[in-house]
């Protein structure tokens, strides 16, 4: 069975996308449309900005959500999932692709959701860390133990988990989790606390917009990052997704239901190819790609 999955923040690159733009004319026809609903060109500074430029949440979210849904659209006929999924950003994307959300909706979505992330990490400093090499119980322990906000952000595959919280909180859990022998424990380079609930303004104000756009009955099914499940219902769908914000993303849960549910042809949509490399660590057998053109 067929799964195609969408990176999310952290996939970008300078150059991202042009090569579609160029090549396909319905592929120049949405990127354009982009520009337009977004107020600036956004085809700018993905095709030949700066890093910094890029990696602007405003930007970044918005960018990488382009370069997914426009790839599945150029696959056209070829594009046959039997399920998807998306981590965290990348489940609008997955969203798009299978019919759930009109393009249109699912860009201004994306940009609402990405302006409300940057309010709400310049409204309190807060930031993220990978912790390798330590059994998720543990880090949860740890997280648990520490007065300020930590909690678990993104359980990414077994062994790898991303903490999110308070500055003095995430170094008070990377002392811990290092005393605990973790192989690697470090601070990443993120705006603020993705997926904690540092992120509720903003959970708040994407919720509104998300509660008052239509979402239809897709294609095939969307694993969801809330709890790693296989859902269809357009209602349960959109409760999940304003869930997201301040929930941790089920990235090992969601990959190991996928393969159980008979998913053994990976397809990875849109830039990088990080969440094939994921799917390896937990099942070496199944086939991994990244979709082309």
């Amino acid at each position: 069975m067929n799964a195609y999955v969408f990176p999310g923040q952290g996939a970008q690159y300078v150059g991202m996308g042009k090569d579609l733009f160029e090549k396909s004319p319905k592929a120049k026809e949405m990127f354009q449309k982009a520009n337009s609903l977004l107020k600036f060109k956004i085809t700018d500074i993905m095709f030949d900005g700066t890093e910094d430029e890029l990696k602007q949440t405003n930007v970044t979210q918005p960018a990488i959500f382009l370069h997914s849904v426009i790839l599945a659209a150029v696959m056209g006929e070829d594009f046959k999932p039997d399920m998807v999924a998306g981590h965290s950003l990348g489940e609008f994307s997955a969203l798009v692709a299978i019919g759930v959300l009109t393009f249109e909706d699912g860009l201004k979505l994306v940009a609402k959701r990405a302006a409300a992330m940057q309010k709400a990490c310049e409204a309190e400093p807060s930031t993220m860390a990978a912790i390798l090499g330590l059994p998720d119980e543990e880090v949860e322990r740890i997280c648990g133990s520490i007065h300020d906000v930590v909690v678990p952000a993104n359980y990414n595959s077994p062994g790898q988990l991303v903490i999110s919280g308070s500055v003095a909180g995430i170094e008070q859990a990377i002392e811990k989790c290092t005393a605990s022998g973790a192989k690697r424990a470090m601070i990443l380079k993120v705006g603020g606390a993705f997926h904690s609930p540092l992120m509720e303004p903003a959970r708040i104000e994407l919720g509104e917009a998300i509660n008052t756009t239509k979402f239809n009955k897709g294609i095939c099914s969307v694993y969801q990052n809330v709890t790693g499940q296989s859902v269809t219902d357009p209602e349960i769908i959109k409760n999940n997704l304003i869930k997201q914000l301040t929930s941790p993303v089920r990235w090992t849960k969601t990959m190991q239901n996928m393969i159980a549910d008979g998913a053994n042809n990976i397809v990875e949509v849109g830039p990088g190819t990080v969440l094939q490399g994921l799917f390896k660590k937990i099942d070496r057998k199944v086939v991994t790609m990244s979709a082309g053109i």
